[in-house]
């Protein structure tokens, strides 16, 4: 069975969405099995709304720069067929998955909540756990796992959503290669990327073929083993697997 995650990151207007800010920027990365796929999720969107000044000097978007851009409400059919069944991988989630349920429930008060439709996995309670009392911003774990951010200016969506694919993979044993840049703007842009996990090892396990020893290979080994036994009068570790 497939394993299909995306790591996803979102920019708004501002923190909270009960204040009537809104999400401008959607960034997700693929993985499946570990493995970058690059069928990726980037999208701008025209908020309603102004943004504010602080929100703008975060991540560098403008409302100029958003004025052509679709409304969640032209985008949300395509995004929730991207996400659904997936498991989405966030940093600090509650802010995240807090905006895209208030985006969900003002377009039909009717859909239900983004963790209906797949299950999400909390990078920044898992760095919690991992590292106590330490900092645990995306920054600060692209430093602990040697993760390269310094293409990073600015907050972007679909930029921290690579880090933290990086990050997550690192922080849960994979072992990666990744090569290529960043995606331009636009949705299910694909990235050159390729990489390697010990996953697939594990994977592909169940595919080796066992050969046994022969009797005659069997008899050769019975007799070195004594030949060593005989050397290293009685201090032989091999007898002890036997």
């Amino acid at each position: 069975m497939q394993l299909r995650q995306i790591a996803l990151d979102t920019e708004t207007t501002g923190l909270e969405p009960s204040k009537g800010h809104r999400v401008i920027e959607i960034g997700c990365i693929e993985m499946i099995n570990r493995r970058f796929t690059g069928n990726n999720f980037h999208i701008y969107i025209n908020p309603e709304r102004e943004i504010e000044s602080g929100a703008a000097q975060v991540h560098g978007i403008t409302n100029s720069f958003l004025a052509d851009k679709p409304t969640f409400a032209d985008i949300i059919n395509e995004f929730k067929e991207y996400i659904d069944g997936a498991q989405l991988i966030i940093h600090n989630a509650t802010f995240d998955v807090g905006f895209l349920n208030h985006e969900f429930k003002l377009f039909s008060k009717k859909l239900q909540t983004i963790d209906r439709y797949c299950s999400i996995v909390d990078t920044l309670l898992m760095a919690r756990k991992l590292h106590p009392g330490q900092k645990n911003s995306l920054d600060a774990l692209c430093k602990r796992y040697a993760v390269d951010n310094s293409h990073r200016q600015l907050h972007g969506a679909l930029i921290d959503a690579h880090l933290l694919a990086r990050i997550y993979l690192a922080m849960t044993g994979g072992q990666t290669q990744l090569f290529g840049g960043q995606s331009n703007a636009g949705a299910h842009n694909n990235d050159a990327q390729a990489n390697a996990t010990n996953n697939q090892l594990i994977q592909n396990q169940r595919q080796f073929n066992v050969i046994s020893a022969t009797s005659d290979e069997l008899d050769i080994h019975i007799k070195r083993v004594q030949q060593i036994a005989a050397k290293s009068k009685g201090k032989n570790l091999w007898e002890s697997f036997e």
